[in-house]
């Protein structure tokens, strides 16, 4: 299975407005607390001068991703465009899936006691769009690859 999709993150051009993080709590409207991505800021100096140095972060759409494995249900699975997907209706909410992701992209939704995770927004790949966090990426930081 080769990945066909990817989000591509150029620290170069955030701004650390946010705006991915707004968007995609709002297109997925996640309960408080609960975020399907991530953006960090770590500040490092260059030259002897501050310098912010920003990190971006949503589900990997790994290779061989540890989630998939670690379902009991068999409710995340890898398709043929390498798009990791789950199935909430299937989901238990065991949190295996969870524990087993090795970069935190799985969560648990506290309100459903379901896991949850970014899908890239599939539905808009689908209809030719973008994921709502690259669309909202005021910076223009974000961009999806589609090999």
């Amino acid at each position: 299975m080769a990945n066909r999709y990817r989000i591509r993150f150029n620290a170069k051009r955030c701004i650390s407005c946010h705006a991915c993080l707004v968007h995609c709590k709002q297109k997925n409207r996640t309960p408080h607390g609960v975020a399907f991505n991530k953006l960090s800021m770590e500040l490092t100096a260059k030259d002897g001068r501050p310098l912010i140095k920003n990190k971006y972060q949503s589900c990997l759409m790994c290779k061989k991703p540890e989630c998939v494995a670690a379902c009991p249900r068999g409710a995340i699975v890898k398709r043929e465009d390498g798009l990791v997907l789950l199935d909430k209706e299937r989901c238990d909410g065991c949190g295996a899936c969870v524990e087993a992701c090795p970069f935190g992209a799985m969560t648990m939704l506290p309100d459903q006691g379901k896991a949850a995770k970014c899908d890239y927004c599939v539905d808009r790949i689908e209809a030719g769009l973008d994921p709502a966090c690259v669309t909202g990426c005021t910076g223009k930081a974000l961009s999806l690859v589609r090999a």
